[in-house]
């Protein structure tokens, strides 16, 4: 019965983990991490031992920072300026504001782009600099969906 709680615990804060993902008020990873965390704990680490908890850790730790780094390298791989990133960070958080979820995918596309027109870019370079965040930015929500059914999946597997 102990077991099925913390079973019950870990399962949602793994979902919850995942909808973080797309909502940036949610600390998507951590929260993941935290679930199997307390379910290993729960179960005296016979089902999750202790080096699955510390390597995942350290994935979130890197993950975390892949949060912060993948923009900027999309960004700095399609010549962004620093307008355009800081457009970009603006552009996500009045995005959230204005559009919700849509605002996490839209704000930081307009807001590099700009940035780009204010840093004198003509149109086109100032959209691929504005495309370069935005593609870092997916591909970092993208990697942090990967290692969030990853965890998922190893409690999936602890249960049986």
């Amino acid at each position: 019965m102990e077991t099925a709680i913390f079973a019950i615990i870990c399962a949602i804060l793994l979902l919850v983990g995942l909808v973080g993902v797309v909502m940036p008020y949610l600390p998507g990873i951590p929260v993941a991490w935290l679930g199997l965390f307390i379910y290993a704990i729960g179960t005296g680490w016979e089902r999750i031992s202790v080096t699955t908890i510390i390597v995942f850790a350290a994935i979130t730790v890197f993950a975390l920072l892949l949060d912060f780094i993948a923009p900027l390298l999309g960004a700095k791989k399609y010549k962004a300026s620093k307008w355009g990133i800081i457009g970009a960070s603006i552009g996500l958080l009045l995005g959230i504001i204005i559009f919700q979820v849509w605002g996490i995918i839209v704000g930081p596309l307009l807001g590099a782009l700009v940035g780009e027109l204010i840093a004198g870019k003509p149109a086109e370079q100032a959209f691929k600099s504005a495309l370069g965040t935005f593609v870092g930015f997916i591909f970092g929500s993208l990697m942090k969906i990967v290692l969030i059914l990853v965890m998922a999946g190893f409690f999936i597997v602890s249960l049986f």
